[in-house]
């Protein structure tokens, strides 16, 4: 009882306490006053995700551009409201760059239904007529598309290499470890690269224009080239190129979902975006139509419409100091206009400030404006004229077969809204008249004649623009003139030899955009895994020695083409197989042919391949200039001596490249008998590593241990080889060294000899001036010789043209005896001037001897 009355006064306490003390209880609301702190009017207060507030008590000053990362996103550090204003000067810039091309867009719009995707039911002019569509415009892209896709994509890959300014063997070496990179990543890893260029390929005769976006994928974790249509691709008309283009808009659709994901890692603004839905484009609506796709996206989610504008423009508080539009990729969500993302696109270390060029533009033909002309554009018109004769042959034969007309109003046919079966008779009810006097058909004709000539020269002349039409290779004459054949090609495949290098000129672009693209996000040195071993590419080699080109010709866009022009070349080598080398041009043919591994079916080259030969063989031939070239399989030591004995012969002492090439020789001959030495010294090694190996390969961790072993083995082998060598060199030295001592003789004998060497080497340069001279004083004097029989030729039509038979004998005899005098004297004067150059040769030679 004494302890509840004690709790009861404490209570009580505490009450009057937090009465005197105004203390509100605990849970209990405060009213604030609306306004804590009054503020000026140019201080800006925000409040932060954390419940807490940032005041800004200068909003109009400007930006630090020094503490913000280059990289950054830059929608991040501008006001609302400027940020409004300039998002919408975008759009706008946006809708108007759309404009400008609205007819080339419409004429492509209206010539999609000359594909025949779809098939239309018409009502007109009757019920059930024709629908159909000529297939002229669908079979052109259907050809091409084939073509340019085999070409432009071949099996082992669409790249090849050049070498820019000296080959060595670094930069040889560097530009083949580029080529194979460059396909393994495109082929292996770029899943995507062949589908996005088989459709790029379909696209671009329709159209005229197709682009490809190449860059990095930081999800993926490498580069990427992405198709983009004609329709998502917004460049101003009047625009010249991709370089020069104020804006380039690329339409891209995402989700929601899409959109957030960019939000949360950072790349777009982290903010709420209304949802509404976005009205396709014109060709879009088109495209989904005859497609039968009815919505892009599932109805459980949003879609956005965002505008990646790679654009020139002065970014609200980063302007340049200079007055000068900077590059910048900005970012809009088109329905709600917010700007998402702002970026430099400048590389950071450029003073120059230029943009980085991400897209590269495929064009078919080169149209009026920014965009190409594609057939639908130069073809639509053939095509309709096509599709329009077509339906109405077919309409005259239905109506031909299944004619229509009157008939008197008493007379009645059973069934008369059912047609007749074959072998089927029906009652005819008449008023007194025969049936024939009942009944009047209308007057149908069977389908003219004129109108099936007219579609034939309507598809005609549309296959000889777009170069479909066959090529009959088998029709021509084999003995034809090359000329004749060659031109013949030329004339039927100009359209499409062109077409084929904008081709080959636009991937090109895309080859150097994806090698920057490589170069700027590869390790320093990064290994990667190919059919056949383990590949090592160096950033440092995509560097200006190597240029990177594609693999297909530009002058050749079909198989048939290639083959011809072998076929051609085959003819000319057949007609003088003597100046021809006949292998080389059957393996030609062979490879327009597609045939793989030729060397496999041609004959070895037995005839220019060298062959082992002996030491005198060999000295005879490094006489004449020959190249040499040593054998694993020859005798080694005994090469060695008979070479080393004969470049001390005087005659190889005075001719200093004769003994370079003597030593050379020498030194290979070194090589490989050391190769052989330290080949047979680790056989039997080897051979028990590989027992070992095929022992061990269900065991991963052993195999891994014996290809440690194995790639210890070769060190060892390149190093006792480099031992082995170092001491044959230090004896053939040594060897060298005694023979030089051994031949010491008297000084003045040593310098009378050196004496009789340079007068020989003066002698032998004497010679070859002397025989040079008479070389041409021999081609001078059959030249004058040529000369007066031609002037006597014509002397003598000139005399049997003017006089008289008679005269004409007697003058014809007189310039017959002045021809045989001038070619006797002509004959004496060539024989005189040989022999003084015999004689002085002969006399140079006793001199010498002496």
């Amino acid at each position: 009882m004494a302890k509840k009355n004690q709790n009861n006064n404490i209570d009580k306490a505490m009450e009057a306490l937090q009465g005197a003390l105004d203390i509100e209880a605990v849970g209990q609301e405060i009213q604030l006053p609306e306004q804590v702190v009054d503020f000026e009017s140019d201080v800006e207060l925000i409040e932060t995700p954390d419940g807490g507030a940032e005041v800004n008590f200068d909003p109009n000053a400007p930006i630090d551009q020094s503490q913000i990362p280059f990289d950054a996103n830059l929608a991040d550090y501008i006001d609302e409201t400027q940020s409004r204003k300039f998002s919408s000067d975008l759009v706008g810039a946006f809708e108007a760059d759309k404009e400008s091309r609205k007819d080339w867009e419409d004429t492509y719009i209206k010539g999609l239904d000359m594909l025949g995707f779809k098939y239309e039911d018409r009502t007109q002019p009757f019920e059930g007529a024709s629908g159909v569509v000529h297939p002229l415009l669908a079979e052109s892209v259907t050809q091409f598309q084939a073509q340019a896709y085999k070409e432009l994509l071949p099996p082992s890959g669409p790249v090849r290499t050049q070498i820019v300014g000296a080959v060595t063997p670094e930069v040889q070496d560097q530009a083949e470890r580029v080529k194979e990179y460059m396909n393994y990543q495109i082929t292996s890893v770029m899943k995507e690269y062949d589908p996005e260029m088989d459709q790029l390929l379909f696209y671009l005769p329709l159209s005229g224009s197709a682009f490809k976006k190449v860059y990095y994928d930081p999800i993926l974790q490498r580069a990427v080239a992405k198709f983009v249509t004609s329709e998502d691709c917004v460049v101003n008309y009047m625009a010249t190129d991709l370089e020069s283009a104020e804006r380039i808009t690329h339409c891209i659709k995402m989700t929601n979902n899409e959109v957030r994901k960019l939000q949360v890692s950072g790349f777009y603004k982290d903010m709420e975006l209304p949802s509404g839905e976005v009205d396709p484009s014109e060709v879009r609506e088109k495209v989904n139509e005859l497609e039968g796709v009815q919505k892009e996206f599932a109805n459980d989610d949003d879609e956005h419409e965002i505008l990646e504008m790679h654009v020139n423009a002065d970014v609200p508080g980063f302007e340049d100091p200079n007055g000068i539009k900077l590059p910048y990729i900005v970012t809009i969500d088109k329905y709600s206009q917010t700007i998402l993302s702002i970026r430099r696109n400048w590389n950071q270390q450029d003073q120059l400030m230029k943009k980085i060029s991400y897209f590269v533009h495929f064009k078919f033909l080169p149209g009026l404006g920014f965009y190409g002309f594609g057939l639908i554009h130069m073809l639509g018109g053939l095509s309709r004229t096509a599709t329009s004769v077509l339906r109405q042959l077919i309409d005259a034969g239905t109506l031909a077969n299944l004619p229509a007309g009157f008939k008197a109003r008493g007379m009645r046919i059973r069934d008369h809204d059912e047609p007749l079966q074959p072998g089927e008779f029906r009652d005819v009810d008449v008023t007194g008249t025969s049936i024939k006097e009942s009944l009047l058909p209308l007057p149908y004709k069977e389908p003219s004649q004129t109108l099936f000539a007219l579609l034939g020269f309507a598809v005609d002349a549309g296959k000889s623009f777009a170069a479909i039409a066959d090529m009959k290779m088998g029709e021509g004459n084999e003995q034809n003139p090359v000329g004749t054949t060659l031109a013949l090609l030329e004339r039927g495949t100009k359209v499409m030899s062109a077409i084929q290098k904008r081709l080959h000129y636009s991937q090109k672009k895309e080859f150097k955009l994806l090698a920057s693209c490589i170069q700027m996000y590869t390790p320093a040195e990064y290994p990667y895994q190919v059919v056949g071993g383990n590949r090592m590419i160096k950033q440092t080699d995509f560097d200006q020695r190597v240029d990177i080109l594609p693999v297909s010709d530009p002058n050749i866009f079909s198989m048939s083409q290639r083959v011809m022009l072998a076929q051609q070349q085959l003819q000319l080598a057949t007609s003088n197989p003597q100046m021809h080398n006949m292998r080389e041009a059957y393996r030609r043919m062979y490879q327009a042919m597609g045939v793989d591994n030729v060397d496999a079916i041609l004959k070895p080259d037995t005839e220019n391949e060298p062959q082992p030969q002996s030491p005198a063989v060999e000295n005879s031939a490094a006489m004449k200039g020959s190249p040499l070239k040593a054998f694993i399989q020859q005798n080694h030591p005994a090469h060695m001596k008979a070479h080393a004995e004969f470049m001390f012969t005087r005659m190889v002492q005075i001719n200093p490249p004769l003994y370079s090439m003597l030593q050379a020789h020498v030194s290979e001959h070194l090589a490989l008998m050391a190769q052989k030495q330290v080949q047979e010294q680790f056989a039997e090694m080897e051979q028990d590593l590989q027992q070992q190996m095929q022992a061990a390969q269900m065991n991963p961790q052993e195999m891994q241990r014996l290809d440690g072993l194995a790639q210890q083995m070769m060190t060892d082998k390149t190093n006792a080889i480099a031992d082995l060598e170092a001491q044959m060199t230090a004896q053939l030295a040594q060897d060298e060294e005694k023979r030089s001592k051994a031949e010491q003789a008297d000084p003045l004998v040593k310098l009378k000899q050196q004496e009789i060497d340079l007068r020989a080497a003066e002698a032998m340069m004497r010679q070859q001036e002397m025989q040079t001279k008479g070389t041409h004083e021999a081609e001078k004097l059959d030249m004058e010789r040529d000369k007066i029989e031609a002037d006597t030729t014509i002397k003598l039509m000139d005399v049997a043209g003017k006089i008289d038979q008679e005269a004409a004998k007697e003058a014809l005899g007189e310039l017959k005896e002045n021809v045989a005098l001038t070619k006797e004297a002509m004959k004496n004067e060539k024989d005189i001037t040989t022999a003084r150059i015999n004689a002085g040769n002969r006399d140079k030679k006793s001199k010498d001897n002496k």
